[in-house]
């Protein structure tokens, strides 16, 4: 809550400074309100005011030529439907000036997001004209265009590295989230598809429809299933292959283990084969007809499963990857067996800098060799890979590959309920969403699930970063 606090108290700051900036200013500083050069040109800084006069040109060509067309039918994303008609004097079909719903979405976000971008500058133009006028009144220099030039490889060079990857990020990672967002309160799908059919807004109507349930529509019950599942995914691919990366670690680092070099190489090697062909081969490997349930039939592990009760009696198989309960079972343990030569590497760097003194002094005071995994060893590897864990934990919950790579063709639900919403049990959000979006263009709903997986990991990420640095256990590992 502090930090959210203090999150508006700095943008309220922000802007009572351009209020201040504005009222105490000159009339150079007025002017530049309409006229962005002005103030540049009156400290004799020409280059500077014809790159605001210049950036305001384009700024107000932008609102004329782009802006105002797409906004003009943002409220209602078009209403010209598509039209062809055939003229049979000319033999030729004409189409008529339709509305693309889409093209006025993407480009009306696109231009609300460079209005916005143009105000922070235009607030920022009348500050720093503002900061100018002081200069000059208090008998300060006023750096000409090439020095400004020279400082923002000196001083200011850090601003000059990172303008090309924010621009990047806005364009590849703000603008795309912002058009998800836009279209979740759409009814863009299959039956408002453009450009032949318009969509238009719909408000929070496909929210309610993921938080409800009825005979015909049921993501609500899908989302409470996918959700539980994704989360269960998440934690148990994320701890499985951490502490098994550990123990895998420790083994072949152990004194008494034999060839390590070896046994380190060959999971090295498991490494480098591309992961999509490790997870079709397995997923062949385990299929109803595959290999691994002809061995299991031929040496009896499947009629004594039967027995058990874990396999159906009219199965001459074992479902590894067609029963919902085998089906993430399996799953779990291939991850297992694919994430945790990774892992092992990871905590390979980090036993080898355990402070060894810790130890020593350790088992001088009679500790157990699990004493001091437990007590030392563990503590020191998670304060080095929190952060890690943390990541880990986010990518598992948008881990397409392995569910879609694993189930896609192979697994088919049951569960009418969930077939009604294109889910199934084995699907995580992100597989959900891509098969909604790929398979049956119900873009509305798939942007739905995308604003709350987002939600999801920037919330997890946030909290528990900020409990992670909150304390200061450097000094213990020093």
């Amino acid at each position: 809550m502090k930090k959210i606090s203090g999150f508006f108290k700095a943008i309220g700051r922000y802007f009572k400074n351009f209020g201040v900036a504005f009222a105490k200013g000159d009339i150079w500083v007025k002017l530049s309100a309409v006229i962005m050069g002005a103030g540049y040109f009156a400290r004799k800084q020409i280059v500077n005011g014809l790159i605001m006069l210049i950036v305001e040109a384009a700024f107000v060509l932008m609102c004329v030529g782009y802006a105002a067309p797409n906004l003009a039918k943002f409220g209602t994303l078009g209403t010209v439907k598509f039209e062809q008609v055939f003229d049979p004097l000319t033999m030729q079909t004409t189409t008529n000036n339709y509305d693309n719903s889409f093209q006025i979405l993407l480009n009306s976000v696109v231009a609300l997001f460079i209005i916005l971008i143009f105000v922070l500058f235009y607030i920022h133009n009348i500050k720093t004209v503002y900061k100018l006028q002081q200069m000059k009144e208090n008998g300060e220099h006023i750096n000409t265009f090439k020095e400004d030039m020279k400082s923002l490889f000196n001083e200011k060079f850090h601003i000059t590295l990172l303008t090309l990857p924010t621009i990047g990020v806005v364009i590849m990672n703000i603008l795309p989230i912002l058009i998800l967002i836009a279209v979740a309160f759409t009814n863009y799908d299959q039956q408002h598809l453009p450009p032949n059919s318009l969509f238009t807004w719909v408000g929070f109507k496909n929210f309610a429809s993921l938080f409800s349930n009825s005979m015909t529509v049921t993501f609500g019950y899908s989302f409470r299933k996918v959700l539980g599942w994704t989360l269960v995914w998440a934690v148990m691919a994320t701890f499985t292959t951490f502490i098994g990366g550990i123990l895998l670690a420790k083994a072949i680092n152990s004194k008494t283990t034999k060839l390590p070099k070896m046994w380190r190489t060959l999971f090295i090697i498991s490494i480098a084969v591309p992961q999509f062909v490790t997870l079709l081969l397995v997923r062949n490997f385990f299929a109803d007809s595959g290999i691994v349930n002809t061995i299991c039939s031929n040496i009896g592990i499947t009629d004594m499963l039967k027995h058990a009760g874990l396999v159906s009696e009219h199965l001459t198989y074992i479902p590894f990857l067609t029963d919902p309960h085998w089906a993430k079972v399996m799953i779990i343990l291939i991850n297992i067996w694919v994430g945790v030569p990774y892992q092992m590497l990871i905590a390979t760097g980090v036993l080898m800098n355990i402070p060894t003194d810790q130890i020593e002094s350790a088992k001088i005071d009679g500790a157990t060799n699990f004493q001091v995994f437990w007590k030392i060893t563990m503590p020191y590897i998670l304060f080095i890979q929190g952060p890690a864990l943390i990541t880990d934990f986010v990518k598992n919950i948008n881990n397409f590959n392995v569910i879609y790579l694993l189930t896609q063709d192979v697994f088919v639900t049951q569960n009418q309920a969930l077939a009604n919403s294109h889910a199934k049990e084995v699907d995580l959000l992100v597989t959900w969403l891509f098969r909604l979006t790929n398979e049956y263009y119900d873009y509305k709903m798939a942007s739905v699930i995308g604003i709350i997986v987002f939600i999801i990991c920037a919330a997890f990420t946030l909290i528990s970063f900020s409990r992670m640095i909150s304390g200061d256990k450097e000094e213990e590992y020093q």
